[in-house]
């Protein structure tokens, strides 16, 4: 009996043991994202290690950190770009301004005229060379594109057509393509980091900000701006990034789960995303949270905004990708 009991424990120390070489041996990769399990984003990224992991079929583990936990998305690309704390994260094509110019083409404003016409472009790989050249000066790979949230315009005052949008103190992303082509529509645009906008509203340094509906719905800008112009002026394209330093360190079998992961959860992640847009919008509204008001001057705004997106994608190379998005029909 002694000598069974000890040969027991002895297996179940072996097993133990072999369990703990297990976990050792799983590679292990760092996401990181600034909002909650509901976000669009989170969501995508949580389905993109769904994804790997089975592809895989060999010990890894996927380790999100949400909330904000590490910053913003600023730092997760500039984390990414130099191989630490951050494997993959999705961020704005907006945050990629540093390293590449071309970056925050992706989604400029009134680069698509509709989610139909989004589509396309993104099934089609039209920024491929953007890609590209984000790869090469960032060292963060674009393995697939989430997004699908139009923008609209949150204010402290109504917004209904060109003329309140006169001088109006608005909040933009880092780019210098969407100061100028907000100052283009006659806004006075300035840049702010995400996470001071609600302050900056209910202090009066701003009058507005841009969003889609999960943003608004996520930072609760209703509370300090519950006026929504819906200018429509962009639909959001954001990138699933991967850093390349990371990427390189990995075996063939995981780069290519990885690659072909990032592009179904990026699909994933505009289904997501688009489908929830409206939904937000009519629940916020519905709760007496914002009130949606029809913007009357899209096309005025647009009129503005083309002649400056014609010529930053010619100042940066991109004016042959612009005329095939144009084209599409």
């Amino acid at each position: 009996m002694k000598a069974l009991i000890v040969k027991s424990l002895t297996g179940v120390a072996l097993l133990a043991a072999a369990s703990t070489a297990q976990a050792q041996d799983a590679i292990q990769l760092h996401g990181a994202s600034q909002f909650n399990d509901e976000h669009a984003f989170t969501k995508t990224l949580v389905k993109f290690g769904e994804l790997v992991t089975e592809c895989y079929g060999k010990p890894i583990e996927f380790i999100l950190h949400k909330n904000s936990e590490l910053g913003l998305e600023k730092q997760y690309f500039e984390y990414m770009s130099q191989g630490t704390a951050v494997d993959f994260a999705i961020v704005s094509p907006a945050h990629m301004s540093t390293f590449s110019k071309a970056a925050p083409f992706i989604d400029a404003p009134f680069l698509f005229r509709d989610l139909d016409h989004w589509n396309a472009v993104l099934d089609q790989d039209l920024f491929k060379p953007v890609a590209d050249e984000i790869a090469q000066r960032a060292n963060v790979m674009l393995i697939g594109y989430a997004g699908g949230g139009t923008r609209n315009i949150f204010a402290n005052k109504p917004i209904a057509n060109m003329k309140d949008l006169e001088n109006l103190r608005v909040r933009v992303q880092g780019a210098p393509i969407w100061s100028s082509t907000f100052q283009a529509a006659g806004m006075a645009p300035t840049v702010i980091a995400y996470n001071e906008v609600y302050n900056g509203i209910q202090n009066n340094v701003i009058e507005a900000g841009e969003n889609e509906a999960a943003g608004v719905e996520q930072m609760r800008f209703f509370e300090v701006a519950p006026n929504l112009a819906m200018t429509k002026h962009a639909i959001t394209v954001r990138p699933l990034a991967f850093s390349s330093q990371t990427f390189d360190r990995l075996d063939e079998d995981l780069q290519q789960c990885i690659l072909s992961s990032g592009k179904e959860a990026g699909a994933y992640g505009r289904e997501v995303e688009s489908g929830e847009d409206t939904a937000k919008l009519d629940a916020m509204e519905s709760e007496g949270k914002l009130k949606r008001i029809e913007f009357t001057d899209r096309d005025a705004m647009k009129a503005a905004v083309d002649p400056v997106l014609q010529a930053y994608a010619e100042e940066i190379g991109a004016a042959e990708i612009l005329e095939q998005i144009n084209n599409i029909q």
